[in-house]
Formats: structure tokens, sequence, C-alpha cells
């Protein structure tokens, strides 16, 4: 197949044909010829540095408006120099500037706009006045809000008295210059250096203009340009800019220029399309007289595929183990050219790099001579050899023998040539002089990628065979899933998955084969009705049966994970090798969302609680009511024990069940508040003699029963609280918008087919072992009525403590039902539950206080209504609940 790969708005930024002095010769008729699938390219991309400049804006506004509103000194300062100044101008000099200015600032555009339409790029025009027109847009919203609703800081920041009329005030952002940077901005006039220098004067006229003759503030002119250039950007980042991404023709005639006469080129397709931004555009290109070629195109929207994934990484791990988020082109060039010379000189075989060019502004191309041969991805298992294996090692050693780090050693990285030669290729994110942690990150690397082919065993001896066993065990702590590539990670996911899935359906498979037993056993009950009691020993023989098979389904389908493999085949041969993970995390995610989620709660609270008179309020709260607060928070951690306890069939001991749970408001203050008690009550369980699969199961069976129990007790109160004050039993608008809200929710899952392949997912997971255990469970139904009970109590003890928190503080005028006071704190719970903050800190306090406010209660007894519940059941408890783990700890409890 063979197809042109120009593009119809590729019409700038790319190297014409027709300019090049060799385009006469008789060669020219094979220009353009690409073979193989070249794809049409967008007439538009979304760059992300059109997204950054518009964030960079947005926060620059947001800066300018805080100085203005919290520096009114130096605000103050600052125009009365400049207009001291801008007052000694000549007269003269002033009506010149203002006259060129309002002169100018309307011929420029149009300028700019013939010159742009002559070269037939109407796009960028259409970008331009649609960016002019939505920049006018919000310079009024922008005057509306500083004339009715800013603080008066800001308001004399950026107005003044208008000279015409000391009475009106002048405009805080000017409706016309604004327009005009965002259209100049989106145009694209910036970039082209006689275009921007006459943007440039023709501002710093208007702004001295404006300045001098009293119709503008300082922080007026710059709030206008920042407006003008942040809507600007947004534009070109909502509609796209024109891509002038070369293509395969471009290609060819860059060629030309450096010497080689192409005959044909034929893209190669990239193995990861999730990394392809790294690697860059490959083509496959034969000439007339030699051998062929391996070209790599790399141009700005490719480079900058992937930017927000890298400057996460950059600002979440430390700077040893992240590189550069983005690069120049020229950068980019040099850095691959430094790399594929010093890799070769290394004695390290890899593509000989024999030309580069620039392909116009916005590309570049790296040529080397071909090597052939197919990828380590592509090769068949029996083709991997150990030969090879160890090849590659040695390919690795010679590398990193001139410390040299390629930081990708991933499958399609590694060739194998004709002759079985490995060849190390996409050295572009490699670095020189680098350090042992990114040394020791190589060799991790390429243990996983060769694991992944070959087994944790092979992997591991050709890497011992060759580098030896104490720079393989150095490699040890390096050994974690974030310090391996993109692909690989998900690639180690998809595995886990399905390592899972055989879980599951193992013990299925077992619970399915216990059936016709448990049937038979059934029938044969039935049938003897004159005995009219049951065998206990025999169903409880049958029961130990039942869990036995399953225990031993459990322990037959469950695999170690790679990085565990490797580990253990590593310690095989160095016992006292470091495992612990090295820290490469400067930050988490869940702790940089949990820092902003507290940062906004702790702002809600303080700002509730800056109108609020404590000393009178604590001095006149009753006491009894807070007795009576800690003694139902107190009754919590019991009812929270018979919840758990209620779906565990085996014997627990009550007590310390009740002690985990103490020791679970410690752990809940360092962990999401659904997450942490999981995790401690599963191990409890585990330690408590309950296999991990059945502790995992039961805690599961409480969690599910505790949601569903959470959701009908929610509508009941909520229907009770919609109903209490009328005398019909109709429903509030209240109930029927949330029963329409979560319908919309569900018909919006089962229709995204994303989301609904998500959900079932994270259900089957959870059902596959919880079905068993519910079933187990059904048999006592003792222990069923306990634990239903317990979760009723448990609801019941926190909606008491919140109530008696409130009759502390109020009266008899400030009450509120019941009903009321249950229905606030399940949505605030459910809130808390899901919030990423340790404890829901934050969210819970805000969900508290809002709704305790919207049934009628007091803002002055609402807050701290909500503190001393939140003292007693969150802050209180982390004291007892520390010394709680620690003596469970102590007691291998825990």
């Amino acid at each position: 197949m063979k197809q042109q790969g120009a593009h119809p708005d590729d019409t700038e930024g790319t190297p014409d044909a027709s300019s090049r002095p060799d385009t006469a010769e008789p060669e020219t008729a094979h220009i353009g010829e690409v073979e193989g699938d070249e794809p049409l390219l967008p007439a538009r991309v979304h760059r992300p540095s059109d997204l950054m400049r518009l964030l960079a804006g947005v926060l620059a506004v947001v800066v300018l408006l805080a100085i203005a509103a919290f520096a009114h000194g130096t605000t103050s300062g600052l125009e009365q120099d400049i207009n001291k100044g801008t007052g000694q101008a000549p007269d003269l000099l002033i009506k010149i500037a203002g006259l060129a200015s309002s002169i100018a600032i309307l011929l420029v555009p149009v300028a700019f706009a013939i010159e742009r339409l002559i070269k037939r790029d109407g796009l960028r025009i259409a970008d331009g006045v649609l960016a002019a027109v939505l920049a006018h847009g919000v310079t009024l919203a922008t005057d509306l809000w500083v004339a009715r609703a800013a603080p008066g800081s800001i308001q004399e920041a950026l107005t003044q008295p208008s000279p015409g009329d000391i009475h009106a005030l002048t405009d805080p952002v000017h409706g016309y210059l604004a327009p005009v940077i965002a259209y100049m901005t989106a145009v694209g006039m910036s970039r082209r250096p006689r275009w921007r220098a006459v943007l440039w004067v023709v501002l710093l006229l208007d702004a001295f203009s404006m300045l001098v003759t009293g119709y503008t503030t300082p922080f007026s002119i710059i709030l206008t340009v920042l407006i003008g250039w942040t809507v600007a950007y947004g534009t070109l980042y909502a509609v796209g800019s024109p891509n002038v991404r070369p293509t395969g023709r471009t290609l060819m005639a860059g060629l030309r220029t450096v010497g080689f006469r192409p005959v044909t080129a034929s893209r190669v397709e990239s193995g990861d399309a999730a990394e392809a931004g790294d690697r860059g555009r490959r083509y496959f290109v034969t000439l007339e007289d030699g051998p062929p070629l391996d070209v790599t195109v790399v141009d700005r929207e490719q480079q900058a595929q992937g930017f927000f994934y890298r400057a996460w990484r950059n600002l979440a791990l430390r700077g040893f183990a992240t590189r550069r988020s983005l690069q120049s082109l020229r950068q980019a060039l040099e850095q691959e050219a430094l790399l594929a010379y010093a890799a070769i000189a290394a004695g390290a075989n890899a593509p000989k790099l024999i030309a580069t060019s620039e392909l116009g502004p916005d590309a570049v191309m790296l040529v080397y001579e071909h090597t052939g041969g197919r990828t380590l991805d592509s090769l068949a298992d029996e083709e991997i050899t150990d030969d090879l294996l160890r090849d590659t090692w040695h390919q690795v050693r010679a590398l990193q023998s001139r410390r040299i780090a390629h930081r990708r050693l991933v499958g399609d990285a590694i060739l194998v040539d004709r002759s079985g030669t490995v060849i190390l290729t996409d050295l572009r994110g490699g670095e020189i002089a680098a350090g042992d942690l990114l040394l020791r990150m190589d060799t991790s690397q390429l243990l996983v990628t060769l694991g992944l082919r070959v087994g944790a065993e092979r992997a591991v001896a050709s890497a011992l065979s060759v580098l030896g066993p104490d720079t393989v065990a150095d490699c040890l702590p390096m050994l974690q899933p974030i310090a391996l590539s993109r692909s690989t990670r998900g690639t180690l996911r998809q595995l886990a998955r399905e390592r899972a899935e055989r879980e599951r359906e193992a013990v299925l498979e077992a619970y399915r084969q216990s059936k016709p037993a448990r049937a038979e056993h059934g029938a044969h009950d039935a049938a003897d009705t004159a005995l009219e009691k049951v065998d206990k020993k025999a169903v409880r023989a049958e029961q130990r049966a039942e869990k036995r098979a399953i225990d031993e389904a459990m322990e037959e389908a469950r695999e170690e994970d790679l990085l565990t493999q490797i580990r253990h085949e590593v310690l095989r041969i160095r016992p006292q090798a470091p495992v612990e993970p090295a820290r490469l995390e400067r930050v988490r995610p869940r702790t940089l969302i949990s820092f902003i989620a507290g940062a906004i709660g702790a702002y809600f609270l303080l700002t509730q609680l800056t109108h609020i008179e404590f000393g009178p309020l604590i001095a006149n709260a009753e006491w009894g009511w807070v007795i009576a607060a800690v003694l139902f928070a107190a009754a919590s951690y019991v009812a929270a024990a018979m919840a758990l306890l209620g779906f565990v069939p085996e014997r627990v001991p009550f007590l310390r069940t009740v002690a985990a749970q103490v020791a679970a408001s410690f752990v809940k203050i360092v962990a999401p508040a659904a997450v942490g008690g999981v995790a401690l009550n599963t191990r409890f369980l585990q330690r408590a003699g309950v296999r991990p699969g059945l502790a995992v199961a039961s805690v599961g069976a409480s969690q599910l029963f505790g949601l569903g129990c959470h959701i009908l007790m929610l509508l009941s109160f909520g229907y009770l609280t919609g109903t209490e004050k009328t005398p019909s039993l109709s429903p509030s608008r209240t109930v029927i918008g949330g029963l329409l809200t979560v319908a919309v929710l569900v018909l919006v899952v089962t229709s995204v087919p994303f989301l609904r392949k998500f959900v079932v997912t994270r259900v089957r997971s959870l059902f596959a072992g919880v079905v068993p255990r519910m079933l187990d469970v059904l048999q006592r139904p003792q222990k069923l009525v306990t634990g239903i009970g317990g979760m009723l109590l448990l609801t019941a003890c926190f909606v008491m403590c919140l109530d008696a928190s409130i009759r502390a503080f109020g009266d008899e005028t400030t009450s509120v039902s019941i009903a009321s006071v249950a229905v606030v704190f399940l949505a605030g719970n459910a809130l808390g539950s899901a919030a990423p903050t340790p404890g829901g800190v934050g969210a819970v306090e805000a969900t508290l206080t809002v709704g305790l406010i919207a049934v009628g209660l007091p803002k002055e007894v609402a807050a701290p209504a909500v503190l001393l519940f939140r003292l007693l059941t969150l802050w209180l408890p982390v004291l007892p609940g520390w010394l709680a783990f620690n003596h469970l700890t102590r007691k291998a409890a825990l």
C-alpha cells in the first residue's frame, strides 16, 4: 500500500520540497512515496503546553487579586510612585504616544490577519477572533464583579476616579485591550520576531498613555494582559491548534537535504502506544545506492504525549528516580545523539547514528544504520535461549561499566538481529554519569522484563552468571512497581488480576463440589423425621470438611507474584541481601489528596468557628449530656465487635475483639476510614486462627451487610424526616430527589461500558468469597442476629452520641428530632468513608455541620456539637487505641 503522507492543513512549519536546491533532480519523483499505513494526521491537536500556560495564567490572576486584596499599602505606594514618575512626562510625548497606540492597536491585528490570509492560514485567524470574543466576555464579567461584589481593596487597586468625571470610576479591565491581546496570542503573533517586536511596542505605548492620562492603574493593566493571555491559551487548548507534524513526504525531503537518495519509507508501528511519545515515529527507508536506514522522527506534539504523567512522576518521585518531564527538541536531539555515541564507545551493541537534521521548527529526525531483527517481545518462547539472556546482560554490563543508565529496558527496546546478536535500542531516555540507584533500577527492570518471558528462575540465573551475586542482590530494594516502566507495571497488574480470578474460581469450584454432599445430608434429615434431632457432630464434621476443601483449593490456587519470585531466587544465593524497598516516593497521591481535603475541611471549620464564643458556650453546657455522649461513644466499640463476630462462624474471643475495635480508632487516624478498619479486622481474624481467605470473606460480608443496612436506614429515617411535620405519609421532595439521583447514577453506570465493567469486576470479586461465607453464617441464625443487631446498635450509639452532643449545647428551643439527627449522621458517615482523608477528617465535620444547620439547628449549637462528637469518636480514642494496638501486637493478635 502506498499513500501520500501530506496533510491538507500542514502548510506551515515544514520544509517545502520546491524550496530545496536539489529538487530539480530526477529523484524528486520518489519524494513522498511512503509504504505501509501512514495514517492521516488530525487537523488539530490539543497541546499540553497550552494547558500549562492556561493554568499558569489563572494562577497569576489569583495571585494578583490576592496581592491587591491583602497588600493594600504596597499597591497604593506603587500607584503613587508611578503617577509621580509619569506626571513629569511632556504633554507632546503623551499625546503622540496615545495617538500612535490607538491607531496601532487597531491596525496591527488587521495587518497580521491579512498576512495570514495571503498564506492561506485562515484557521489561525478564526482562532484569534474566537479568543477575542471570549476575552471580551471575561472582561465584562470581571468589570461587573469588581463593581458589585469585589472587596474594597481590590476595587481601589483596579480602579480610580475617572479624569473626565470624578464621580465615575475607570474600568478595572480594558474592554478593547484584553481582546486584542487574546487575538494576537491565539494567532501566534508572539512566535514571530518582527511581529512580536511590534506587539510589545504597541502594548507599552498604550500602557504608558493610559497611565499618564489617569485612565487606569498598574494592577488594571497587568490584569488585562493576564486575562487576554489566559483566555487565548484556554481557547487554543479547547479547540486545538493546527497540526504541523511532519509527514512521510516531509521526511523524504529532509533525508535529501543531508545527502541521502531515498526511494521509499515504510512506517514501523510501535508496540506500546502508551510510551510511543518517548520513542518517536519510526521509518524504514530504502536508498538508491546503499543499505537501508532506520529513521526516527520526533516532533513537539509527540514529545508532549504523556507530559502530565511525567510531570506527576517528577513531583511524586525523588529526583534520582525521574528524568525531565519535557525537553526542547534540541535537547532531545542532543541527548539521544550523545547516548548513541556513548553506548557504542562503551562496547555495547547499539544502533549507529549517522545523521541528524531538523524538519522545520517543530520536528527533528535521527538517521541510524539499519539493524534489522526482531524485538524480545516478538520472539517465541523457545527462541529465547540462555545464551540470548546472557548476551542481553553482557550489553547492560557494558553500559554500566561506563555509568550509562538505559532507563527503559523493556521487551521492545531489546532487539535480536538475524545472527542472534542482542542490540539495545531506545537510548533516548537514558543518562550518562548515572548514579548507583539508576544502575540498580536498570538491573531490576531487566530482571522483571526477562522474568515475564522466561520466569524468575532463568532470569535471575542469567543475571547471576554475568553480573555476579553481589550486583544482583543490590538491586532488590529497587524491585518495586514504582521503579519499573509504565508498560511493565500494567503487565504486572494484569497478571495480578488473572491470579485473583484463578483463586476465586478455585474457591467457587470447591464450594460447588461440596454442594451435593450438603444436599444429600439435607434430604436424609428431611426423610428421617422420626429422630427429630440432627446429629450435630456429623453436621460440624461436614462443615469442617467443606472448609478444609475450600482452604486446600485456595492454597493450591495461590501463586506468588513475579517480584516475590525474583526476590526468593536471589535470596537463595544471598540470604542476607537487603530486601526492604528503597524510598523512591517524595509524596504519595493519597497523602496529597488527604492534605488538600484536610485543608479544605479545616478552612470550612475555621470559618464556622470564628463567629462562635466558646467561653460562655462551654460554661453553659449541660455536663450530664456530655457524660451521656461519652457512654454512647464507648458502647459503640462493643457494638462494632458484635457486628464483626456475627459474620465469623469460628470461635473468636469477644473481649479481644472489642480491644481490636478500640485499636482501629488509632489505625483510622493514619489511614482512610474505609481502609484502616478493614485491614485491621482482617489481620485480627487471621491471627485469631481464621484462614486468610475466610477472614477476608468475613470482613467483606460484614461490610456488605453494613452497606445494605446503612442505605435502608438512610432511606427510612429520610422518609420519617420528610413526614414528621406533615399529617400525610407522602415522602419529602428530598427523598424523591435522592432516589431519582441514585436511579440516574445506576443508569449511567450500566450504560457506559467502562463503568459497567469496573463495577461488575469489583462486585464479582466481593461476592466470590462472601457468598460461601454467608452460607456458613446462615447455618447459625444466632450469629446472623448478632451481626445485624451489632450493626443496628452501632448506628444507634453514634446517633445517640451526636444527639447528646447537641443537647449538651442546646436547649428546648434548639432541639431537633432523632430522625433528623440520624439522617445527618448517616450522610456524614457515608461521606467520611468515601473521603480519602484519615478518619474522614474535614469531610465528616463539614457534612455534619451543614446537615445540622439544614435541619434547623443554629450554627452556634451545630458547630460545637459536631466538635464534641468528633472529639469523642475520633480524637480522644486515639491514645487508648494506640495502647490497645501495642497490646494486641505484643500478644501476636495483630
